[in-house]
């Protein structure tokens, strides 16, 4: 396998947008892959293309490096699910203490396809926007799952393959942070005007963090997330400023 490149799993939502500017700034090829299992929030799918049009023209040094968009359509994870991703259910807790925006073996899923399409393509890592710092609790986005399967991955497929998780340890002001380190004004603007998040799909309200209804937990939690860096960042500025 290739240790110059690697597959993001990228839905065109925030934090697979900045996983895959994390990934363009260190291999010398990176592939996407997106999947359409039936989600709500499908207009995630249609973003990606503008995303990836607007990282080649804002980021030419990035652009020969981005190669092949792959998609795969998952219909039966849909099917299989009665959570309010894939159905048009109220967003509420569970008895198991979980959303019910939890798909069970979403993550598990898509990295496994994922391994399968790096295989084929001679990609040896894997980068995804899976966190347990500032996250909903999903059992699929711990550390621990993560790195289990790649080594199941690796074992099952005779080859190393490496999953890379770079928000895992940070929260949503730390991913705002490193957006802005990655690619300054241009990719923080690249990521409020182009990628969703809403779990309703809303795109006709506008924010200063992006388009949302505001009220999903994904909305709020992007908001919270940039309110705190915007807190932190006039903390700085207010820091530095000659006496």
């Amino acid at each position: 396998m290739a240790d110059d490149s690697a597959l993001v799993l990228f839905s065109g939502g925030q934090d697979s947008t900045v996983c895959l500017a994390w990934a363009l700034a260190r291999f010398g090829r990176v592939e996407t892959i997106g999947f359409d299992y039936g989600q709500r929030h499908a207009v995630e799918l249609s973003q990606r293309g503008a995303v990836l049009d607007g990282l080649r023209a804002r980021f030419p040094a990035w652009a020969p490096r981005l190669g092949a968009d792959h998609s795969l359509a998952l219909p039966e994870l849909g099917r299989l699910s009665e959570t309010s991703l894939t159905r048009e259910t109220e967003i509420a807790m569970t008895d198991a203490g979980l959303p019910s925006t939890f798909v069970p073996g979403r993550n598990l899923l898509f990295l496994t396809y994922a391994a399968a399409l790096a295989y084929r393509r001679g990609i040896g890592t894997l980068v995804g926007g899976m966190c347990e710092t500032d996250y909903s609790g999903y059992p699929d986005c711990r550390n621990d799952t993560i790195q289990t399967l790649a080594r199941t991955l690796s074992l099952g497929m005779d080859v190393e393959l490496r999953i890379e998780t770079p928000l895992m340890w940070i929260d949503k002001a730390g991913t705002w942070a490193l957006t802005h380190a990655l690619g300054g004004d241009a990719l923080v603007d690249l990521i409020v005007q182009d990628t969703h998040t809403c779990y309703l799909g809303d795109r006709s309200r506008r924010h200063a963090w992006g388009a949302g209804c505001g009220t999903c937990p994904a909305c709020e939690l992007r908001a919270k997330g940039w309110n705190a860096w915007k807190r932190e960042t006039a903390a700085t500025d207010t820091a530095s400023e000659p006496l």
